[in-house]
C-alpha cells in the first residue's frame, strides 16, 4: 500500500509521518496503530498492511501513521503515555479528511492495540485490537462496548493467552475471534486475521 504521504501534527507535540489511503464515498475511517517501535514495530508492519487492505475493502479510508520516534516521525518513545495524543492526534486528521460526522475508530497491534484502547472510548469509537498483550499490560479499563470492539488473537500467542482474552472478551461484551494456530507476529496467519478484520468491519453500522 502507498497511500498519499502526510503529516500529521500534535498538539504542542512532535509531527508524525503518515500515509492515507483513501476511497470513494467512505463509510468513515480507521487509524491504524503499529506495534512497539524499540523492537523494530512500524507503520509498515505486516499486520498493519493486512489489516488497512481488508478495511479499506469494506469501504474505510485508512490512516497509518509512525509514533513519535519511529521511521520519520519526531520525537522520542515516551512509553505509551504520548503516543496516546500522537492516537488522537492522527484520528482528528483522519477526521478532517473525511465528510463532516464520518466516524473514526482505531485498529491497534500489539503495543498499538494497548496505545489505542488507552487514547479512545470504545463507546465512542469502534475499536479493534489485534493481539492486544494483555499478559503485560492491563485492559481492565475497557468498558462494556456490545459488538463495538474487536479481540483478536492466536492460540499460539504467549503475549496473550487465549483464557485471559475470553475473560475480557466477556467483561467488554467484545466480539472475541481466535486465529487456530497463530502466534503473537501471525506467522503463516495473515489471511485468517485478515478475514476476521474485514468481517467486523463490514458488519459495524453504517452512519446514518
Amino acid at each position: 500500500m502507498e497511500g498519499e504521504a502526510i503529516v500529521v501534527r500534535v498538539p504542542g507535540g512532535p509531527t508524525l509521518e503518515a500515509r492515507l489511503e483513501s476511497v470513494s464515498a467512505p463509510r468513515g475511517g480507521f487509524v491504524v496503530c503499529h506495534p512497539h517501535p524499540l523492537y523494530g514495530g512500524d507503520m509498515d508492519n505486516p499486520v498493519m498492511i493486512r489489516a488497512a487492505e481488508v478495511t479499506q475493502a469494506a469501504g474505510y479510508a485508512i490512516l497509518r501513521f509512525n509514533f513519535r520516534g519511529a521511521g520519520a516521525s519526531d520525537g522520542v518513545h515516551d512509553k505509551g503515555r504520548g503516543e496516546q495524543d500522537d492516537v488522537r492526534a492522527a484520528m482528528a486528521t483522519l477526521a478532517s479528511r473525511l465528510p463532516a460526522r464520518s466516524p473514526v475508530g482505531v485498529i491497534g497491534y500489539s503495543f498499538g492495540a494497548w496505545t489505542a484502547a488507552r487514547a479512545t472510548r470504545p463507546g465512542d469509537a469502534a475499536l479493534g485490537l489485534i493481539a492486544p498483550p494483555i499478559g503485560m499490560f492491563d485492559f481492565a479499563f475497557l468498558p462494556p462496548a456490545d459488538g463495538r470492539v474487536l479481540l483478536v488473537a492466536g492460540t499460539r500467542d504467549t503475549y496473550c493467552p487465549v483464557e485471559a482474552l475470553h475473560r475480557l472478551a466477556e467483561s467488554t461484551r467484545a466480539e472475541e475471534r481466535i486465529i487456530e494456530g497463530a502466534d503473537h507476529f501471525f506467522f503463516g496467519k495473515l489471511y485468517p486475521l485478515g478475514e476476521a478484520i474485514g468481517a467486523w468491519v463490514t458488519d459495524l453500522p453504517r452512519q446514518p
